[in-house]
């Protein structure tokens, strides 16, 4: 059962945010985590919404998710997002 990690965000500083998004992404690979989108706000269909962006990783499964998300790795770099942006974190899986 696959695992994903969405996070809707709204950028407050754009350096920060770009120096959090490489050195985050670096930090996938180890626990099985892929890139699936990373993607600019156009508009809504139905409902509201209050980001500019969206990310999307795939994890293996919840476990390596969690895992991933609580590695000292990730954790290291929560002072930099909060930093950089506001963000809705939230986790589905198939």
């Amino acid at each position: 059962m696959s695992a994903f990690f969405v996070a809707t965000t709204t950028i407050t500083d754009a350096e920060k945010f770009q120096q959090y998004a490489q050195q985050a992404g670096a930090t996938f690979a180890a626990h099985g985590g892929e890139p699936v989108l990373r993607g600019k706000f156009e508009g809504s269909l139905s409902g509201e919404a209050d980001h500019q962006a969206v990310g999307i990783i795939k994890f293996p499964n919840l476990s390596a998710l969690h895992d991933w998300y609580h590695s000292e790795a990730y954790q290291s770099l929560v002072p930099l997002r909060e930093a950089a942006a506001r963000m809705s974190i939230h986790v589905y899986s198939t």
